[in-house]
């Protein structure tokens, strides 16, 4: 597809777009600084009362765990009977980035620590290939000593 032809396909896009726009005007849907609203509705009164109350939850000696590690308090004493699920959530949160960041650091260290011991190896002339040729070898030998003792 050419330069010419992207514009025109374009121009096509931005036609059809428009021209759906102006069929929503006519609608229910009214365009505000591009972007597509619904009208607003009159304010209805809830058909049965909503207390504003957060739920609560009674944490278990995990969780209570959880939110000492992740510093959201400082000893097991402080944390109260019942907690916002939104805390919970929050400090389980900041253990999984703590977690993902020890990976981190011990990938890193893993990575280190191999090829350190790759040159190590390298400089006792250990490789792979010399380590395979040297199996082989005595694997042949091997059969070589059970056909003897066979025959």
């Amino acid at each position: 597809m050419g330069i010419l032809e992207s514009g025109s396909f374009f121009r096509l896009c931005e036609r059809d777009v428009s021209s759906s726009l102006r069929l929503t005007r006519n609608t229910d849907l009214k365009r505000i600084n591009g972007f597509c609203t619904k009208p607003q509705e009159s304010p209805k009164a809830p058909s049965h009362s909503y207390s504003h109350r957060v739920p609560l939850h009674k944490p278990t000696d995990w969780e209570k765990k959880i939110l000492i590690w992740s510093g959201r308090f400082k000893k097991e004493d402080e944390i109260p009977e019942t907690i916002s699920f939104e805390m919970l959530d929050a400090a389980k949160n900041k253990m999984r980035v703590k977690i993902s960041y020890l990976m981190i650091a011990m990938t890193v260290a893993g990575c280190i620590y191999m090829v350190i011991e790759g040159k190590k190896a390298a400089r006792r002339h250990e490789s792979l290939t010399s380590l395979n040729l040297e199996k082989k070898a005595r694997l042949r030998e091997e059969a070589a000593a059970m056909k003897d003792k066979a025959e």
